[in-house]
């Protein structure tokens, strides 16, 4: 099965440069990211939203999944569960980074409930990345100029470890009311971050 990316609205950075690989993905673009995607001549799979974001044309061969304005979940939120609804374990967001506040906490929230059932979600803009482990362990490639860091996002972490970083961990408990593990940097070519009980938001930013 292919991977799946999702384009949002908003996006710091290139869109050809943080998915320079479109034909390996279904495409999904959350309502405005199709602007984006024309722009940076990427033609999506499908387009999820309620188009308060963008209001031109649309060709008739692109499928158009068309949401209420009023609703619970945001038009990126509603792309990401229909690409766990179709299982695919691997999705990247394109954006959704920045910009308005609230946009990036409910990602961060959406991405949260995606981790429960498995499936891995990375965020990526023009300097920062986040992804959520939870109850095992992930490994990130070093990046010249970007530091690391790992957040509890669940009221407590307990068993957590990190090596390959200055600042490595061995068993320790994190706490949603404590960035203990805010700006880390690397110190080998990849860092290991587990968790035994618990989820972790894992964010590398360049610095």
């Amino acid at each position: 099965m292919k991977k799946c990316a999702i384009i949002t609205t908003y996006i710091e950075g290139n869109l050809a440069e943080l998915l320079p690989d479109p034909e390996e993905y279904f495409v999904i673009c959350a309502d405005g990211g199709y602007a984006q995607a024309v722009e940076a001549g990427i033609k999506p799979d499908l387009i999820i939203g309620d188009l308060d974001s963008y209001k031109g044309d649309i060709p008739k061969d692109v499928p158009i999944e068309k949401l209420p304005v009023e609703k619970d979940d945001t038009d990126t939120g509603h792309s990401l569960t229909y690409a766990v609804n179709k299982g695919y374990k691997e999705i990247v967001i394109v954006g959704g980074i920045g910009g308005r506040f609230d946009h990036t906490v409910s990602n961060m929230q959406n991405v949260a409930g995606v981790c429960e059932k498995g499936v891995q979600v990375t965020l990526v803009s023009d300097g920062n990345e986040y992804t959520a482990v939870k109850n095992g362990s992930i490994t990130v490639k070093k990046r010249a100029g970007w530091k690391l860091s790992v957040f509890s996002l669940t009221e407590k972490c307990e068993g957590v470890s990190l090596s390959g970083v200055y600042y490595p961990l061995e068993g320790a408990v994190m706490t949603n009311t404590f960035p203990l593990g805010t700006s880390n940097e690397f110190v080998d070519d990849e860092a290991v971050i587990s968790v035994k009980n618990g989820m972790l938001l894992v964010v590398v930013s360049r610095d």
